[in-house]
């Protein structure tokens, strides 16, 4: 049998010099992948603190007991004024609006003109203004107010012709008081 020669390759300086290359050049990735990590860590240790830290301070404010805040005579006025304004408001808000418009719409009709509309939530009054074709008319929407299940005690409190124009339209001014 004959011998056989075999040539690998990298065993020249060719090879040693490639091989050092290779060497330095995993040894550098391994540092970059080992600083990656590192950061890594320091970003989730850091995380790690601050949650920490709120747990505790919200712990500690829970243990804390809060003794009630003393307002001076003066914020205390304030806060009653505003209070009392605040009242006012929802008790025009929770008006019956919409029975109240109602009653008044249908006991218009086409010969009256209504003009104004006052509500007054604590004497549960409503002052309505308006015009009227005649006093026939004005008179029937005075009695149909009345008559409306919403409205109660409906009174003519003045009331002007008009000479001026043509048509002498009357110009009045009632109150009722809702139910």
């Amino acid at each position: 049998m004959r011998s056989l020669n075999l040539k690998f390759p990298g065993t020249g300086q060719d090879a040693q010099a490639r091989g050092k290359i290779v060497g330095y050049t995993l040894l550098l990735m391994g540092t970059l992948v080992l600083m990656g990590v590192l950061y890594q860590l320091k970003v989730v240790m850091d995380e790690m603190a601050y949650w920490d830290s709120r747990i505790s301070g919200i712990e500690r404010m829970s243990q804390r007991k809060v003794a009630p805040k003393i307002l001076s005579a003066s914020g205390n006025l304030d806060i009653k004024k505003e209070v009392a304004r605040a009242n006012v408001v929802l008790s025009q808000i929770d008006l019956p609006w919409e029975s109240l418009f109602d009653s008044v719409e249908y006991a218009s009709g086409l010969n009256v003109a209504l003009l104004s509309f006052q509500p007054d939530a604590d004497g549960r009054m409503l002052r309505i203004g308006g015009e009227a074709k005649n006093m026939t008319a004005l008179l029937d929407f005075v009695g149909t107010l009345e008559r409306e299940s919403a409205l109660e005690d409906a009174y003519l409190l003045k009331y002007e012709v008009k000479q001026d124009d043509p048509q002498q339209p009357i110009i009045f001014s009632l109150i009722a008081s809702w139910i």
